[in-house]
């Protein structure tokens, strides 16, 4: 799921050496991508009104429930 995310991610922003995806596992079994990008870049990623967002966290659930995992993506600011 990472690959998937930096794959997405790495397409929109103007700088993607600074991309950071940190995976984490939470207590109840569920996968959480911490994707971290350059401040210039979070408009391009969140999108307007998150619409962007929303629309990746939409793609990487959809692979992630193929393979029968549960995965949220988070943004850090």
């Amino acid at each position: 799921m990472k690959e998937l995310l930096y794959y997405i991610v790495k397409a929109l922003v103007d700088n993607p050496d600074e991309i950071n995806i940190t995976e984490r596992t939470r207590e109840d079994g569920e996968l959480v991508l911490e994707l971290s990008v350059a401040q210039s870049d979070m408009g391009k990623v969140i999108g307007r009104q998150g619409r962007i967002v929303k629309a990746i966290r939409s793609v990487v659930k959809s692979a992630a429930a193929r393979e029968k995992i549960r995965v949220s993506v988070d943004i850090i600011g």
